[in-house]
């Protein structure tokens, strides 16, 4: 039973408010805001996304810069209202196109509107995009997405390339193109995190992908959708380990386990391994899967810690990318914590790097190295040299890493799981929409041991 939602900026300006039950006090949102801010609880730096303040519970999730809160007195589960909270950020999105501030200013009507159908006095109604077009009639009012910044998961495919148009991203499902026409286009993302433990000698100690296939339909009369995976896909553990380092369409696709959208039928998946759906609107998990087995890693790190004195040392870090050159990593960002003595660290880049930035974070003792991108099969080298407030008697490796690293590789899938066609059952010879197929990996916990 939810009591009040509401969407702040990330300056804490109220944008959206909507009190459903009138049992929580107004200066809600203040008070959240405030606690939010300010959260220094335990030595953690933010505050978790559920908490309990004077009796109220407050649940939020922060979608491209913008929080999205729930209030409730009542004791209800914080999984379903934080998946909630993250499906209500996905209809505006389906509704506005571009999920930012400004759309929702422009869009205030329609947000209340919105919040009303799918919430009724605090029970949840419907999140479907599809159910809501029959109760929902405001007109969006589209904000051009050329001139705002990319913010969050939506950018990494905003590269410029005619692979990766950004246009599924900034587009209303909704209203149809300027003079009331509609293109018809389709897309399928396939976004896979990946988890990877390296032992102090580069040995891969645990490996693990978490893999979503996004699908977001612009097509007009819904016509049945194929999709085609992998012949060699199979699901379940016990087919052996598919390292391999020979060429990127090689050895068979093994998923430990996965379960699919509910539009989805499964006819033919246990023969042919394709899947046939009517994409409802709006954008949608087709499928969820998770693969442990062990998977080739983009990158290799290495760390080297020398002692330069009793009371100095230096620490060697290397990247280097094992994926193809035809591809780039970007946004990547490399993590150290080191000993807590250390009191001063001097950086030294390669000659003539580009786009890279080092820091050291004083307050939790950090070292941190930035790389706005890296091509494939490229080496990048940094020196850190470390000052200390005492000796570290040998103890440097124990007190210092491990170190992590995130990062973004358009066009990459580290499980080899391909779409190998997306048929789209025709109404005519001359119907022939656009059909794009977009691939992403990005780093959910990248650790390497020192």
């Amino acid at each position: 039973m939810i009591s009040q939602f509401f969407v702040l900026s990330q300056r804490g300006d109220n944008i959206v408010f909507r009190d459903y039950r009138g049992d929580v006090q107004k200066g809600s949102a203040e008070i959240f805001f405030r606690k939010v801010k300010f959260w220094k609880e335990d030595g953690e730096e933010e505050a978790p996304p559920v908490f309990n303040v004077d009796g109220v519970n407050y649940f939020h999730v922060k979608v491209v810069g913008l929080l999205f809160v729930a209030t409730t007195r009542t004791n209800v589960s914080p999984s379903l209202v934080l998946e909630l909270l993250q499906r209500i950020a996905r209809v505006i999105k389906d509704y506005l196109g571009v999920l930012n501030e400004d759309s929702l200013r422009k869009n205030f009507v329609l947000m209340y509107e919105l919040l009303d159908e799918v919430i009724d006095f605090g029970y949840v109604q419907t999140t479907s995009t599809e159910v809501l077009k029959s109760y929902v009639f405001n007109e969006p009012i589209l904000v051009d997405a050329a001139r705002l910044p990319t913010l969050g998961p939506a950018a990494i495919f905003m590269q410029g390339t005619k692979r990766m148009p950004g246009t599924a991203v900034t587009k209303s499902v909704i209203a149809n193109e300027p003079g009331g026409r509609k293109r018809e286009e389709i897309f399928v993302d396939i976004i896979e995190k990946i988890s990877i433990t390296f032992s102090s000698s580069g040995y891969i100690l645990t490996s693990e992908i978490d893999g979503t296939i996004q699908m977001k339909s612009y097509l007009s009369g819904n016509p049945e959708i194929r999709l085609a995976f992998n012949e060699d896909l199979s699901i379940g553990r016990g087919r052996g380990s598919i390292y391999d380092y020979s060429s990127s369409g090689s050895g068979a696709v093994i998923l430990d386990d996965c379960n699919f959208h509910e539009s989805v039928r499964l006819d033919s998946f246990d023969t042919d391994r394709t899947l046939s759906l009517v994409p409802p609107d709006g954008e949608f998990p087709v499928m969820n899967y998770r693969m442990t087995q062990e998977f080739k890693p983009p990158f290799r790190i290495n760390t080297l810690i020398e002692e330069a004195g009793p009371l100095k040392a230096e620490v060697i870090l290397k990247i280097h990318a094992e994926f193809s050159s035809s591809i780039t990593a970007n946004t990547i960002v490399v993590q150290m914590p080191l000993p807590t003595y250390t009191t001063r660290v001097s950086f030294e880049l390669e000659p003539g790097a580009v786009g890279q930035m080092t820091d050291f974070k004083e307050s939790n003792k950090r070292l941190e190295w930035g790389l706005k991108k890296i091509v494939g099969g490229s080496e990048h080298t940094l020196r850190a040299k470390l000052t200390f407030s005492q000796e570290s008697h040998g103890n440097i490796t124990k007190e210092a890493g491990p170190v992590s690293m995130t990062f973004t590789i358009p066009m990459y899938n580290a499980s080899k799981l391909q779409v190998k066609y997306l048929q789209i059952a025709k109404k005519s010879k001359t119907y022939n929409p656009y059909r794009w197929v977009r691939y992403v990996t990005q780093a959910n916990s990248y650790v390497a041991r020192i």
